[in-house]
């Protein structure tokens, strides 16, 4: 263990229920399985001083259910950056396949809440939810100088208020926000390691969460027994590559999504998936002048409908919720297309929010410093034209990033260099998942040296949420046993 640490690493965990983690209705609902267990793990706030101010990270598990055959602790987390990863573990026992099941016999299911996110203290928290549900209610536009320098102002309103709502006890914003990148998140993963006892980690990580494991591996290569990265982020990847390569594989997913769809009598997009981008924007383009009511009192932006579509993008099995509430949104209905946006910001029906998107700012912004440095207008534009149909029809700008105006990050993602000691693992990567492309996971198996997995599919990450029983198979085998996946498998 690192020298400093010690007292740390050998931490007792004291589980017991995980009520008092829920943050929504439905969490309350599921939280209170009587499989599951939950701790507070505490860490540094800074690894740079180790004997200074502590912070704590939720932890949940469900133990194995066969001791004779407990192999350890298998950690999970589902991405983001902001997702939790109590939630994933908590709904993977109440609602999960059966690979789920064959998983935890021989190992506790864990998740944490990686810190300043979910359950964990502090927590990142940008807006409220009343100035939440107002930003969505307010389109931000680009067409005059005055539109601009709004939506710059909203930038900085923006930070500021993750500064001033994202402090606890005696470790404020200013304090927090800088340490919460994912290097110091791969470090208080080891110490969880520890802290429930396992000599190496066994780690399925998705979307974000593979930058989570990749990072841990880049740290602590030697404690690895077993680790699954589906829906990867590659981490050598600029950002313009990289936002550009997930603007296409959204337009691939709604080009898939509008095929699909013309083969309905029904289908608002029409029976020529090659006018389905053109028709998309004649229907929301509308709303950017004049948003839909709703039945709760609020209205559809442009903004919000787009979400909905990107949100319903993520997986196949939501193709005919979003068929459906395109034809409602024809007729002048906004309310189905409002609640695929709602699941996608993490808003429940009482109107509080979980701050996954919150969080997702702010460590994008400790991974990477202002990305619009990286960014110009020629830039902009390329990624704009590579995702027509997010298209508002309004000038392309670069304008102020809410990094810009962040207390600077202490632990910036540096490229992945040699990896000595690294056991070879598995790298899952689906040909048309539309937020991470599926080159991106060639690539981080390339550099990680593990085994790829292709997913033939249209959805985001594959491994346990599809009902791919190839790829469920396949991933239980190998975390299980250690029994690797033939080279250049295929699901």
């Amino acid at each position: 263990m690192p020298a400093g640490l010690e007292q740390l690493y050998g931490q007792q965990l004291q589980w017991g229920s995980c009520s008092d983690f829920a943050t929504t209705d439905q969490q309350s609902r599921y939280y209170r399985s009587g499989a599951l267990q939950c701790a507070r793990l505490t860490v540094p706030l800074s690894y740079d001083e180790p004997a200074g101010p502590t912070i704590t990270l939720a932890v949940v598990r469900a133990p194995a259910t066969d001791s004779t055959a407990r192999i350890g602790s298998l950690m999970f987390n589902p991405g983001g950056p902001g997702a939790s990863g109590v939630d994933i573990v908590a709904q993977l026992v109440a609602f999960g396949v059966t690979s789920v099941k064959d998983l935890n016999r021989s190992f506790d299911l864990v998740g944490f809440d990686p810190r300043g996110v979910g359950a964990s203290d502090p927590a990142i928290r940008c807006r409220t939810d009343a100035e939440r549900d107002a930003d969505r209610a307010t389109t931000l536009r680009s067409r005059t100088p005055e539109e601009i320098a709004a939506a710059n102002a909203f930038a900085q309103e923006f930070a500021q208020g993750c500064a001033s709502l994202s402090s606890s006890g005696s470790v404020t914003g200013d304090q927090f926000l800088p340490e919460v990148g994912t290097v110091n998140v791969a470090r208080d993963l080891d110490v969880l390691r520890a802290a429930v006892g396992d000599q190496r980690l066994n780690y399925v990580g998705f979307s974000y969460g593979t930058a989570i494991g990749t990072q841990y591996a880049a740290q602590f290569p030697a404690n690895v027994r077993a680790m699954i990265l589906d829906g990867a982020v590659d981490p050598n990847a600029d950002a313009v590559g990289d936002s550009l390569g997930q603007a296409e594989g959204f337009q691939k997913a709604f080009d898939a999504f509008a095929t699909w769809c013309a083969q309905r009598p029904d289908c608002v997009l029409g029976s020529d998936p090659a006018q389905s981008t053109a028709v998309f924007q004649q229907l929301v383009r509308p709303l950017l002048d004049t948003p839909a009511k709703l039945s709760d009192g609020r209205v559809l932006t442009f903004d919000d409908a787009t979400t909905g579509v990107a949100a319903a993008l993520y997986s196949e099995a939501l193709w005919p919720s979003l068929a459906s509430a395109l034809l409602d949104l024809s007729r002048g209905k906004g309310d189905a297309l409002m609640a695929l946006a709602d699941s996608y910001d993490g808003r429940d029906a009482s109107g509080k929010y979980v701050g996954t998107l919150d969080a997702f700012a702010v460590i994008r912004c400790a991974d990477s410093g202002d990305t619009a440095d990286s960014f110009d207008e020629a830039d902009a534009q390329k990624i704009a034209a590579a995702a027509p149909f997010f298209d508002s029809g309004d000038p392309v700008v670069v304008g102020d990033d809410p990094c810009k105006y962040l207390p600077p990050s202490e632990s910036k993602l540096a490229p992945l260099g040699d990896l000595t000691g690294l056991p070879t693992t598995v790298v899952i990567s689906t040909t048309g998942d539309p937020a991470t492309p599926y080159e991106s996971g060639v690539d981080l198996a390339k550099a990680l040296d593990s085994r790829l997995v292709t997913v033939n599919g249209n959805s985001h990450t594959a491994f346990l949420n599809t009902g791919n029983s190839c790829v469920d198979q396949l991933g239980t085998r190998y975390l299980v046993s250690l029994q690797l996946p033939g080279p250049d498998t295929t699901c």
